[in-house]
């Protein structure tokens, strides 16, 4: 992996998948709280992932979460969960002016943080024994946190209405999150890499990606000296594509909107990208026949197999089902040497 997003072509494509809980436990046969409750569960149903298909990597690997409750639990969110269905983390304020006196959490004894910590030590052998170790440190981004905190709408309004208060909520969030990354890396040396993940981004035009998005990705992006910076982004893409070499970035997984083609072109030569099939109306929906039809047209639009990995755009959505993986995965071993 590390080889093809430094512009080294391999040998055979390369195909990877960011896997979680919005299709893990479907896939796996298990309810998502039983899933987020039972290390046990958890551990066996990502080993049947990595088994079952030994050929893909899964990233960021083994991921420790709680859908999108872990960061902002550490905050004090209300946390609502069900049997079967993603978790739901509530606002803890209304207001741009509630922001400035919110304290940033310590991720050693804050909400889900020391849950996610203690999982991965409590498997780390087991890991370890299949081969597998862990690699990344992750986090939501700021702006996405934001808006967990704070309502989407509020926090875009924000932006435009009260740019001062914004700037310092998305400081003690930064702040937070650099904690959460190094707490991460020195509890797991065998970390390389920064997954960062912020849909928000996509939300903002191109002034407010400058202001609000860029200088404190590119804090993030080098917490600490990282071989590997991955940076997902499912919504609009095309704002933040030309700054990702200044934020930091190395290998970019964005929207199924998005051509490869065109973000290759605003990303620039040195962005590694990871995508583009869709993930829910192609991946998850149609015919193993059919996703050999979609990933064919995929590569040949593309027409490059540099700095690429071959995935969906966007992480792995509910209801793929083992036949369509393996119809997508043997199309690009068929069609990706002939480039």
């Amino acid at each position: 992996m590390l080889e093809t997003v430094r512009g080294k072509t391999p040998e055979k494509p390369v195909t990877g998948f960011i896997i979680d809980s919005p299709w893990i436990p479907g896939w796996a046969g298990v309810k998502i709280l039983q899933f987020y409750s039972s290390e046990e569960v958890w551990f066996q149903a990502n080993k049947k992932v990595i088994e079952t298909f030994p050929d893909i990597i899964f990233l960021p690997g083994f991921w420790s979460e709680f859908g999108m409750c872990t960061e902002p639990s550490a905050f004090g969110a209300k946390m609502i969960w069900d049997e079967y269905n993603l978790p739901h983390a509530g606002k803890i304020f209304n207001d741009i002016s509630e922001a400035v006196t919110l304290k940033a959490p310590n991720p050693k004894t804050d909400g889900l943080l020391p849950f996610v910590i203690q999982r991965l030590q409590n498997y780390q052998k087991p890991m370890m024994e299949m081969g597998h170790e862990v690699k990344f440190a992750v986090a939501r981004g700021p702006l996405n946190i934001a808006s967990f905190l704070m309502g989407t709408t509020e926090l875009m309004m924000s932006f435009m209405m009260n740019p001062k208060e914004s700037h310092q909520l998305l400081e003690t969030i930064t702040q937070f999150i650099i904690n959460w990354l190094l707490h991460q890396k020195e509890t797991f040396p065998t970390i390389e890499g920064i997954f960062v993940l912020d849909d928000i981004v996509g939300f903002v035009g191109d002034d407010e990606c400058r202001e609000f998005a860029i200088p404190y990705f590119k804090r993030i992006f080098n917490a600490f000296d990282s071989n590997l910076n991955f940076f997902h982004n499912d919504a609009h893409g095309l704002v933040s594509a030309p700054h990702l070499k200044e934020m930091g970035v190395h290998l970019f997984n964005f929207s199924f909107e998005h051509s490869l083609k065109e973000i290759r072109e605003l990303a620039g030569a040195d962005i590694a990208l990871i995508g583009n099939l869709p993930p829910r109306d192609v991946l998850a929906t149609e015919t193993p026949e059919q996703v050999q039809v979609e990933t064919r047209k995929m590569v040949q639009s593309f027409g490059d197999k540099n700095r690429i990995i071959w995935s969906c755009g966007g992480g792995m959505p509910p209801n793929v089902s083992t036949e369509n993986i393996r119809a997508f995965k043997n199309t690009i071993n068929e069609v990706v040497p002939t480039l």
